[in-house]
């Protein structure tokens, strides 16, 4: 068939994506591309409305391979944090254990290992620019949608409404948009993170910032953790991770609005560890906990014609290193359903997406739910293995 049999599956049609993260930038701008009609709503009163959090790294069999469909790669090479794709391992005494910065020359562009950091609203920023103007539709958080024939009407936050005859949920696992496909809710994983942000590190914690010395640094313990990752505006964003009950932000009494209390909580609990992660814990201006939740791994739902999910929305899973580039797949697969002419109908171009994106997301979620005790709530064998896994002839085995 004919490209253009695409290009009629979505003609005279609006197609509403809402969220504006990077799966849902990246697939309006995979549908632009090829001549939708796209409008992305999006929560945020701007784009500067907030941190967008700390780096993400692309990879070469996903990120990456999008990002070239996308036609973004020089754009992205000229934003990326070359180095900050490295790991530093200590453990609780702040001892190095592993140092990618000593293991050899770096990666590059084109070595399938390579994965370049970039910094989260540094990708949202190359995203949106790469749209047509007034793609993105700020400050619109849905509150509802209902359908009117073969379209769907969308309420909004702020009183405004809008029509698509396809809605597309990228908002994260809290989606609005998943009620009206599934109503399979979250399980808990057992982990708990408690996020924290640093504006001014080489001030505030310079020892913690010369450790992390612009890469992932990653401080394990036995049955805690601590991952400091670099912003791209100076700034440090780290994670204390351990396996706590499912309800614990709840009953442990700690207003996490309050930066003393979790400091006072922190210092307590991580009490055997060097004091300067104690500096680390002080030096942060706000603090997120978020328990670890993913999406059961054997969900399935019956395919709407004109609605579907993406990226955490559709299948959350606890952190792997693999959310934004899952995600942005999830785009690249969906755009390509959508526009290559092969399906006779949108109902069975999404049915066709959804079998793929759920698919891999029960391999990605497995290998996530699996990891999830080396990860917050490690074992002295679990700490050697990831120092194994790291190490240059495990690299070179992988090559």
């Amino acid at each position: 068939m004919e490209t253009s049999k695409a290009i009629n599956l979505l003609q005279n049609k609006e197609v509403a994506i809402v969220g504006g993260g990077p799966g849902g930038l990246t697939l309006a701008r995979l549908l632009q591309l090829k001549g939708a009609n796209v409008k992305v709503y999006e929560r945020d009163f701007s784009k500067e409305a907030r941190v967008q959090g700390a780096i993400v790294d692309l990879h070469f069999e996903s990120g990456l391979k999008v990002i070239a469909a996308a036609d973004l790669m020089d754009a992205f090479k000229a934003n990326y944090m070359a180095g900050a794709d490295q790991y530093r391992m200590v453990d609780q005494d702040g001892n190095v254990l592993l140092d990618e910065h000593n293991q050899g020359p770096e990666l590059g562009f084109g070595d399938e290992h390579f994965r370049p950091e970039i910094d989260r609203g540094a990708l949202r920023n190359i995203l949106i620019a790469a749209l047509l103007p007034d793609t993105v539709v700020w400050d619109s958080q849905l509150v509802s949608m209902a359908q009117v024939n073969d379209s769907w009407e969308l309420q909004f936050k702020n009183g405004k409404t809008a029509k698509a005859a396809i809605v597309i949920g990228a908002e994260g696992y809290r989606s609005e948009i998943r009620s009206y496909v599934t109503n399979i809710k979250a399980l808990y994983s057992g982990a708990t993170i408690i996020q924290g942000e640093i504006d001014d590190p080489q001030k505030e914690c310079p020892e913690i910032y010369a450790l992390v010395e612009n890469a992932n640094l990653i401080a394990m313990g036995i049955g805690k953790t601590i991952s400091v990752q670099p912003r791209g505006d100076g700034g440090l964003t780290f994670y204390a991770s351990s396996l706590y009950p499912e309800n614990w932000i709840k009953t442990s009494g700690i207003d996490f609005n309050k930066a003393e209390e979790v400091y006072t909580y922190l210092t307590k609990y991580y009490e055997d560890w060097n004091p300067i992660f104690f500096t680390l814990f002080k030096s942060a201006n706000h603090f997120v906990p978020r328990p670890l939740n993913y999406f059961p791994l054997d969900q399935d739902w019956d395919t709407k014609p004109n609605l579907t999910l993406m990226g955490d929305a559709a299948h959350l899973m606890p952190p792997s290193g693999e959310g934004v580039n899952t995600a942005m797949l999830d785009a690249l697969d969906l755009s390509e359903c959508l526009t290559s002419g092969e399906f006779q109908d949108l109902h069975s171009a999404i049915a066709a997406y959804e079998k793929r994106m759920r698919a891999r997301a029960v391999i990605l979620g497995k290998e996530a739910v699996e990891g999830i005790k080396d990860f917050a709530s490690p074992s002295e064998e679990s700490i050697q293995k990831l120092i194994l896994q790291f190490s240059p002839n495990e690299l070179s085995n992988d090559a």
